[in-house]
């Protein structure tokens, strides 16, 4: 979807940025990846993963989350937490939008989830008693939520 940006704060396991890269590059999303990163981004797994996608996709690296609201600017900013009720299903997304994940182990830290960027905060609803969903598979789902609310404009 142009316009969209997916933020990774803090990613740890290479294979789900690289997965994230193969969505930035096939839904035309900005992938955002906050520092520090738990690999290195010539790390194999993350290449494999993200295959011949990487020439194809907008990715930036930034030293802090500060830097990214920089560089952002004034955009509406989605935190993906397990702190609220509100399912990420029932947003009427607009082109534009920060859609903001955590880490891998522990997701997004109290402070992140309470920065004053973050307009919205909700779930990817799932089962009683299951810790989380994987981090690819959760932007995938909410990027294309917001993509086919949209009409899927430039897709094929």
């Amino acid at each position: 979807m142009k316009g969209l940006s997916i933020v990774f704060h803090t990613p740890e396991i290479p294979g789900n940025t690289g997965n994230a890269i193969r969505l930035a590059a096939v839904t035309g999303a900005h992938l955002h990846l906050v520092e520090p990163l738990g690999f290195d981004l010539s790390d194999a797994k993350l290449r494999r993963a993200g295959l011949d996608y990487h020439d194809l996709a907008h990715v930036t690296v930034h030293p802090t989350l500060e830097d990214v609201w920089e560089t952002l600017g004034e955009r509406r900013v989605i935190a993906f937490t397990t702190r609220t009720q509100d399912s990420f299903a029932d947003v009427a997304y607009q082109p534009g939008d920060v859609l903001l994940f955590g880490r891998e182990s522990t997701g997004l830290p109290d402070e992140v989830v309470d920065d004053p960027h973050v307009d919205l905060q909700v779930r990817i609803p799932m089962q009683p008693s299951r810790r989380s969903l994987n981090l690819a598979n959760s932007a995938s789902i909410a990027v294309y939520e917001a993509w086919r609310q949209h009409g899927y404009p430039g897709g094929a």
